[in-house]
This record gives C-alpha cells, sequence and structure tokens, in this order.
C-alpha cells in the first residue's frame, strides 16, 4: 500500500517465535520456528506534532500481544496462524493497514522457508 502524507508505516521484521504449527505427528509434538513480518500503516501527525507516545501507535503493545498469542496456542495451518496476527493488529483502531508474513523454516524440503501473507485495511 503506498504511503500517504500524515501516515507512517511501522514494520516488524523477522520476530522468531517457537509454536505448535503443523499436522504432521512431530509437528503436533514439538514446537517449530515461525518468523512473523509485520507492516501497519496509522496516521501519525498528532504523534510527529507532539512527540508523545500517547499519540503513536504503540508498537511494543501489538508485538507482545502477538507473542503471547503465538507461544500459547496451537496451529494446523500457516493460513490460520497468520490471519489469527492480522486480527489482532487490526484490534487498534488506529490501524488503517496491516499486512502480515508468516515464514515456517524449513517447512520443504530444498527451501529455506514457506510463507503465508495476508493483509486488511479499513
Amino acid at each position: 500500500m503506498r504511503l500517504e502524507p500524515g501516515m507512517a508505516r511501522i514494520r516488524v521484521k523477522d520476530l522468531r517465535l517457537r509454536t505448535y504449527i503443523g499436522i504432521k505427528e512431530e509437528e503436533i509434538l514439538n514446537k517449530q520456528d515461525v518468523l512473523i513480518n509485520l507492516t501497519i500503516l496509522y496516521p501519525a501527525d498528532d504523534a510527529v506534532r507532539d512527540n508523545d507516545i500517547e499519540h503513536a501507535l504503540n508498537y511494543r503493545t501489538i508485538t507482545k500481544a502477538i507473542i503471547r498469542h503465538v507461544e500459547e496456542n496451537r496451529f494446523a495451518l500457516l493460513e490460520r496462524l497468520t490471519q489469527e496476527i492480522l486480527d489482532l493488529v487490526m484490534q487498534h483502531p488506529d490501524v488503517r493497514y496491516a499486512e502480515v508474513e508468516v515464514d515456517k523454516p524449513h517447512a520443504l524440503r530444498f527451501a529455506e522457508s514457506v510463507s503465508i501473507a495476508l493483509a486488511s485495511h479499513r
């Protein structure tokens, strides 16, 4: 999505978490790494003007909620995990656009990873 004047883009890159992800027995029994990348757009005019955290989107709060959710739950599909993370981000009313990509390293032989990306806007 194009960055409009007054909008800020937050990127969280390579948030590495461990969770239960997959459908095979060894995936159900053992946690695996996932890499999460987020892009969030929100109107930042007030934060820029006032230099006050109360007017900014707190990416630390969002990231902590994602960490807790991912590490405390089980997921059969990357699609479901990705959607649930996107839903957490979109709960914040200031978010105008969000994109979430989740990588599952070594999910396929001969591939570095497999990823799913989903986006939402308002």
